[in-house]
């Protein structure tokens, strides 16, 4: 079956202008226990780190002295043997505490953007390209992830690490030493403050960089036929490289920067090695200080090494944890332009009814619907029809709540649709678009999507009534035939009866076709509706559809033309009133006669079919 994301308990969404560290902040405080056993490894480890030159230097001393016999040194050796043993065994121990709390962070962040994306309407996705979208939830919050467990804890070991170093180096050995090897650490601070400000703005280079490819990628791969019907590979090619060649420019410049932070400790402890042992010589020479003690602090000296690059490397993480969450966060942030605080109850079947419905799609200059008013009582059918840019699938898209009403109101059952909590509604609601989408799975699969639990013989139901029974058996594996990404190994008509099979399937009480049989022939188109007459049951239907042969056993139909209804009735009376719609209705009705090699008969205002076609059953003309 098509993979669905586990639940999740989901954190306290975030407030406008929630910071990188914040955020992080609060994830601490719900994983409190993996940090805090990773903070009491990394104790452990700095402290055993700090003891081991104080050891080291007690035994030199020792062995200058003549002080220390074979078994004492022997036994010493032993003791930092243990010690490096139990560093090995708590470096492990906190790396897989630290980064499965960060991993956490990572499927949290990511669960938030996909139900934050579920939300959204058609105008965020015009807004926001899919390429864009799959680079911050893949490449930019690995970045915060990284943010959250290596920087954190190599800033708390690192700092952990200093403070114990420096302190046994002014209370252990001689402060004096301390004072003079901490002179250039200033410096190194002004010019990782420096660098760092660099890194945050190349490193969002380079995210914006990967998202550009990530796009260019997507719909090179979707559009793989276009590009080679058209000849287009190589100007695809090209375009791709000039992408990837900028995605490594902006990720070199970060990289370069980031080496700087080398060359400012390097130079920085060159420094202080310098300073401290210029003044050590000068106190071991006057007797104030024991080699062994100046060996100690050496090593001391040695251990800043590492306080020093986790800071670069820790500083390096932050920035490019903050360019990426300021590309997460205003994702997490936009609110759905379709408000979800309805309370009505469950939907049951009833009147659908719009009232003076009016839409304007931002940024354009006129109304795609106006004062468009009707009623759909339940288990009836209601045909809309018009020609192209009529407002036809935009009426189906307020009915769906992926857009709100610019004027007027849907109802429901006599609620205001805006009451009634988008989960229920469209729950209520089954939808076939005009261009269907299969997922990479089974045909069984994909017409379950909607009820998985669905039994094999409730599929092949459905797949009967949408006519595509005979064709999914022609299959080698029948229904288990994998249909490709977005079904490429389906026609386009099996792909619209597939979707209609889904929505049968659900046994929703509204039906909404959006031109769903265009890619059918007429008799399949014929198959499939007296499918749907027979049963239907307490099913209402809107059927959008230019082709009209699929509107005229509709109890109302509507015509759009411009976005307002300029013509409506039954069928019988729209040919009567010899508007657009009796004018399509010939059009085809004689193109139809003469694909079928058959002369057009004259229609008495549409009273009768023409010839080529029989009557079926319920009044409907079928060719």
């Amino acid at each position: 079956m098509i993979d669905r994301p586990a639940p999740i308990d989901e954190p306290p969404s975030r407030s406008p202008g929630t910071s990188l560290y914040a955020l992080i902040g609060a994830f601490v405080r719900r994983q409190l226990r993996a940090y805090t056993s990773a903070a009491a490894m990394l104790l452990g480890i700095s402290l055993l780190v700090v003891w081991i030159p104080r050891q080291v230097g007690t035994i030199v001393d020792g062995l200058v002295a003549h002080r220390t016999t074979a078994a004492q040194l022997v036994g010493e050796l032993a003791l930092l043997l243990a010690a490096a043993t139990a560093i090995y065994f708590m470096r492990v121990g906190w790396r897989l505490q630290l980064f499965a709390a960060a991993y956490r962070l990572g499927v949290e962040l990511r669960d938030r953007l996909y139900r934050r994306l579920t939300l959204h309407g058609p105008e965020f996705f015009r807004r926001h390209r899919t390429g864009q979208l799959m680079a911050v939830a893949t490449n930019d919050i690995d970045a915060i992830e990284m943010a959250a467990g290596e920087a954190l804890l190599a800033a708390f070991d690192g700092s952990l690490t200093l403070v114990l170093v420096v302190a046994m180096m002014t209370l252990g050995i001689d402060w004096r030493l301390a004072v003079s090897a901490l002179l250039p650490f200033p410096m190194m601070a002004a010019s990782f403050w420096w660098i760092s400000r660099r890194i945050h703005a190349h490193s969002r280079d380079a995210l914006e960089r990967f998202a550009d490819i990530n796009d260019h990628v997507q719909e090179s791969v979707n559009g793989v036929r276009a590009l080679r019907a058209l000849g287009l590979e190589a100007v695809s090619g090209e375009r791709f490289s000039e992408l990837a060649g900028r995605a490594s420019a902006a990720n070199l410049a970060a990289q370069r920067w980031e080496a700087a932070y080398e060359p400012a400790v390097g130079v920085s402890l060159a420094l202080a090695t310098v300073l401290s042992l210029t003044m050590g010589g000068y106190l071991v020479w006057h007797e104030q200080l024991s080699v062994g003690t100046l060996t100690a602090f050496s090593m001391y000296l040695g251990q800043l090494i590492w306080p020093m690059f986790a800071a670069g490397w820790v500083l390096s993480l932050l920035e490019r944890g903050k360019a990426a969450w300021n590309r997460v966060a205003p994702l997490l942030d936009e609110v759905p332009a379709i408000a979800d605080d309805g309370t009505h109850g469950t939907l049951v079947p009833g009147t659908v009814a719009a009232r003076r419905l009016g839409f304007r799609y931002p940024g354009t200059g006129r109304d795609a619907l106006a004062d468009v008013a009707f009623e759909l009582p339940p288990a009836t059918t209601l045909g809309i029809a018009g020609p192209t840019g009529a407002g036809k699938t935009t009426l189906l898209r307020l009915l769906l709540r992926q857009y709100q009403p610019t004027a007027g109101t849907v109802e429901w059952g006599g609620a205001r649709l805006d009451a009634i909590p988008l989960a229920s509604l469209r729950a209520a609601v089954a939808w076939v678009p005009q261009e269907p989408f299969m997922f990479s799975a089974t045909i069984a699969d994909n017409i379950a999507l909607a009820r998985p639990d669905a039994s094999r013989a409730e599929i092949e139901a459905a797949a009967r009534l949408a006519a595509i029974d005979d064709d999914i058996r022609r299959f080698a594996r029948g229904y288990d035939t994998e249909v490709g990404e977005r079904g490429v190994t389906l026609s386009g008509g099996q792909r619209q009866r597939i979707a209609i099979a889904r929505a049968l399937l659900t046994d929703a009480p509204l039906l909404l076709l959006d031109d769903a049989l265009s890619a059918v022939d007429t008799a399949t188109e014929a198959r499939i509706l007296e499918h749907f007459a027979r049963e239907r049951h307490a099913r209402s239907v809107i059927v959008v559809s230019q082709r009209l042969s699929a509107l005229a056993d509709a109890e109302h139909i509507v015509v759009l033309q411009h976005g307002r209804i300029a013509e409506q009735g039954r069928h019988r009376e729209l040919l009567a009133a010899d508007g657009w719609y009796a004018y399509q209705w010939r059009y085809q009705q004689l193109a139809a006669s003469l694909e079928a090699g058959a002369p057009a008969r004259q229609s008495d205002g549409g009273a009768h079919p023409p010839s080529g076609t029989t009557s079926r059953g319920d009044g409907m003309a079928v060719r």
